[in-house]
Formats: C-alpha cells, structure tokens, sequence
C-alpha cells in the first residue's frame, strides 16, 4: 500500500501502556489472533472502563513508532490493533504507514472521540456517552460494537447504525460486570432485530489479555 505522509504525522513517538500478541477476543475479528497496541491517553473515561490505567497519557513510557512496529512484525501477527485509552487522540498516520511497511493490516478500536488519522484496513467504531463521537467518525466504521450497560443503550445503538454505512457489521456487547443481566435483553433484541449480532469478550472467559 503506497501512502503519502503529510507534515502532521512527524511524530516519532507514541505513549505505549502495554504491547502483547494474543487473540482478539470480541467483535467481528473474535477469534484471530493479532498483536495489541494499548496507547496511553484517555478523556472519555467511561464509568465502566476495564483499563483506567491507560486514562493518564504521562503516566506512561514513549516508545518510537519504527520500535513499535519492529515489535509487531516479529510477532508474526498479520494484524495490529491498536487501542487504548483512546487511540484517536494521536497522530497515527505514521504508525500505519510503518506498520503497513512490516506488511501488518491495521486495526483501530475507537469510541470515535477525535478525528481519525491514518490509514486503517478496519475501524471498529465504538460511541460512548461520556464523550460523544466526532461526526467524521461513523462513516468510517468496519464495525459499530456498541456496549450494552442499560437498556436505553439500545436506543443509542439504533442512533448510531442509522449513521454507519450500508456495509458496516452491527454488534451489542454486554458491559462485563452486567453481563447476566444484559445477555438475555441483547438475545431477545437481536432475535427481533436480526441485523444485529452479538459480541462477547471471550478473552475474559480464556483468561488472556
């Protein structure tokens, strides 16, 4: 893939919380495995977030991009997701462009809080209510994963599919710590609302990162 970097993507370092080979746990890509890239940097701060730890970009470690994606590449990975925090707040455009160069497809999961840069072989898209998404973002989406916390979720996940294109995969995840409660509601929605499905984190249940 051939990409022109323009002045903005100069940024040779990115705040990295942590870096690991592993299997994609939920969403569409569940099941495959892919080398994570958890970036330091948060200000969405979802009430039920599993990684505050990742909120406070100072707190932590810069790594260079061309280190970041050396790392991938010997992992053998054929995908690099990278997460967060919130990704979007960087500059990634030279991040995809090294990894790209390592022959990696880049995956971005996002809440959409900023306007996306880089080039990405899959967005999934994924709004929360404490920081609304940038509008840019919803017509970028591979994928709309929408966490179910309450049942006016799904009334929130209906706003955002009318705002994705024709093509893009629809998913409902229950929020981890109401999953017993939420599974049976996101079965039944679904069964009425079939263009949907449902994502699980099964990274939790195969006690993996």
């Amino acid at each position: 893939m051939t990409e022109i970097l323009n002045l903005k993507s100069e940024i040779l370092n990115l705040p990295v919380m942590e870096h690991f080979y592993t299997i994609q746990g939920e969403g569409y890509h569940q099941g495959t495995a892919a080398y994570f890239i958890r970036l330091g940097g948060c200000k969405v701060r979802c009430v039920w977030c599993d990684v505050k730890d990742s909120w406070e970009e100072d707190a932590h470690p810069k790594m260079s991009i061309a280190q970041i994606a050396n790392l991938a590449k010997e992992s053998g990975s054929k995908i690099a997701v990278v997460t967060g925090g919130e990704p979007s707040m960087h500059n990634l455009e030279r991040l995809t462009h090294e990894l790209h160069n390592a022959g990696l497809r880049t995956h971005i999961e996002t809440s959409g809080a900023y306007e996306l840069t880089g080039a990405w072989d899959w967005v999934c898209f994924s709004p929360k209510k404490f920081l609304p998404p940038h509008e840019s973002v919803p017509g970028m989406a591979s994928e709309l994963k929408v966490v179910i916390f309450h049942k006016s979720d799904f009334e929130w996940a209906e706003q955002y599919a009318a705002k994705v294109g024709s093509a893009c995969k629809l998913f409902l995840q229950p929020e981890w710590s109401k999953e017993k409660q939420m599974l049976p509601m996101i079965v039944e929605y679904v069964k009425s609302n079939p263009r949907w499905r449902i994502s699980l984190q099964t990274h939790k249940y195969m006690d993996i990162p």
